[in-house]
């Protein structure tokens, strides 16, 4: 083996053992023999002579969420964006259906226990359940406050202290939720 291939065959199974081809910069290798017998590799064949050297795994598209085709369902049904939905499952729950807060908030969306027996719940843990109820309560604080970062609050430290406040709430622990749903809001959106 030619001593310019071997130290490229070395650096690329280098670079690959220590993981340095990240998932977005992956593509294949081609690689180019001059008349003096010299290597060359590229991400990018560059004429005639390049040949295909190695094909890199392609990246499996990744869903947002694991529940994606349940919060486009919900959404649609309640007239609301998926992506908010998503937004508040992430920071409330991490998208876990069986997640029990110290406050005592239950499933995928945290819905209070008063607040999930209001709305009709019977299985909190259910996530399709627990989706559509938080859905339609959100839509109704939307309505109620005409304001995202209002409904987010009344989602959060409940209707009565928005009412209260006439605004955000000054609770730090509230707003720093709307503001990291917001910030995920975006996420989605941008996807």
């Amino acid at each position: 083996m030619p001593q310019g291939l071997s130290r490229s065959l070395g650096l690329i199974l280098i670079l690959g053992g220590l993981g340095l081809w990240a998932a977005p910069a992956r593509a294949d290798i081609y690689r180019y023999v001059d008349p003096q017998g010299r290597v060359y590799f590229t991400n990018v064949p560059l004429g005639p002579g390049w040949k295909l050297y190695l094909r890199t795994p392609r990246p499996r598209p990744r869903r947002a969420t694991p529940w994606e085709a349940l919060f486009e369902e919900v959404a649609r049904a309640e007239g609301l964006d998926a992506a908010l939905l998503k937004a508040v499952a992430r920071v409330e729950s991490g998208f876990n259906p069986r997640a029990v807060s110290p406050k005592g908030a239950l499933g995928l969306m945290q819905l209070m226990p008063e607040t999930a027996k209001t709305l009709g719940v019977s299985q909190p843990f259910n996530p399709r359940e627990n989706l559509r109820a938080a859905a339609r309560f959100l839509k109704r604080l939307l309505l109620e406050f005409g304001d995202l970062r209002l409904a987010l609050a009344a989602y959060h430290a409940g209707p009565e202290a928005v009412r209260r406040y006439q605004g955000l709430p000054p609770f730090p622990e509230t707003r720093r939720y709307v503001t990291r749903v917001l910030q995920y809001y975006r996420l989605y959106r941008s996807r």
